[in-house]
């Protein structure tokens, strides 16, 4: 295997010229730029980017958790953070957490070992004591998705109990005052934020929130199907079901489809995310739009400002969803 001491050697100039050139932090001529790179062309040799690292202190990565590595939702966030990151020359390191806090507590360590620069954790089951402590520490971490007190500048958040209050006004607004509700899992404070939203929405108006007509999913389409199954089973009337997240809407239109209903005459359905398949479902699905994309790419500007002290502007931590109508909700 070559080494840096080959390259200097073949190229016929000192070990410092070689490593100038790979660190590209200091001026080197065209001329022996060209020698150095041949050379190491000619060997086939490839800079050891952790023994880099440990020279300058900075890998020129960045580490980013997320929850779950399928669905649209992830991938638009996890496509927002890399695409700030490739303009500014850094690369991304992933790993997932699936909810469960030994496994995210292990990714996280994962990624520190891997001498990342910064962090970007979308993280939901460790607690707020242990994320308040990993941000004492000497690595830049952004919070996404999730919004604490004590470290509110290092959250990148949507307000959720907003989401969920439009999502069901919408509803309201078109003349429906029997509404169901199929929540995200109650351990999750996003989904205890848009019930709260819900529940706003209905006294605002002066409508009773019946336990009843409430099912906890888990944000899974078949949760959703699940959940409407049980609520139209309750024989509790309802007009208008509004879900948590596009996923589970997505399985509750398919369970009321197998009870003979249709869509939106029978039964309206609102979604939330905004996910991108929503606007191909059959009747095309309401929902609120989820910016997450916009929210990635706000996390990596913040890590690009903290760590990198590349100057951005316009730093936003808090986003407001916005209402997107469609065809599955009916006039009453």
């Amino acid at each position: 295997m070559a080494t840096i001491y080959d390259v200097s050697v073949l190229a016929g100039v000192s070990l410092a010229t070689v490593s100038r050139v790979m660190n590209k932090n200091a001026k080197v001529s065209e001329k022996t730029e060209k020698k150095v790179l041949d050379a190491m062309a000619q060997l086939g040799y490839r800079p050891n980017a952790i023994a880099q690292s440990l020279a300058s202190n900075c890998s020129n990565s960045v580490g980013v958790l997320v929850s779950e590595l399928r669905g649209h939702f992830y991938g638009s966030m996890m496509s927002g953070i890399e695409a700030e990151f490739r303009i500014a020359h850094k690369h991304v390191i992933i790993a997932a957490g699936h909810s469960e806090e030994q496994l995210e507590k292990e990714g996280i360590e994962f990624l520190i070992s891997r001498r990342c620069d910064a962090l970007i954790l979308h993280v939901e089951a460790v607690s707020d004591e242990y994320l308040i402590e990993l941000c004492k520490g000497s690595i830049p971490v952004i919070l996404i998705n999730r919004y604490i007190e004590q470290i509110e500048d290092r959250c990148v958040h949507l307000n959720n109990e907003l989401g969920g209050y439009i999502a069901t006004k919408a509803v309201i607004d078109q003349g429906h005052r029997d509404i169901a509700y199929i929540a995200g899992p109650y351990w999750k404070e996003d989904a205890q934020n848009r019930l709260h939203g819900h529940k706003r929405a209905l006294a605002e108006h002066g409508l009773t929130f019946h336990e009843q007509l409430v099912f906890e999913g888990d944000y899974r389409e078949e949760s959703g199907a699940k959940g409407f199954r049980a609520l139209h089973d309750t024989n509790f009337p309802f007009s208008a079901l509004v879900c948590a997240n596009d996923e589970m809407a997505s399985g509750a239109m398919d369970a009321v489809r197998g009870k003979g209903l249709s869509m939106p005459n029978d039964m309206s359905v609102m979604g939330f995310d905004n996910n991108v398949l929503a606007n191909y479902m059959f009747p095309k699905l309401s929902s609120v739009d989820y910016p997450i994309a916009e929210m990635g790419h706000m996390a990596a500007k913040m890590v690009l400002k903290q760590c990198y002290q590349s100057p951005q502007t316009n730093l936003n931590n808090i986003f407001d969803p916005k209402l997107v109508l469609r065809d599955s909700i009916s006039l009453r």
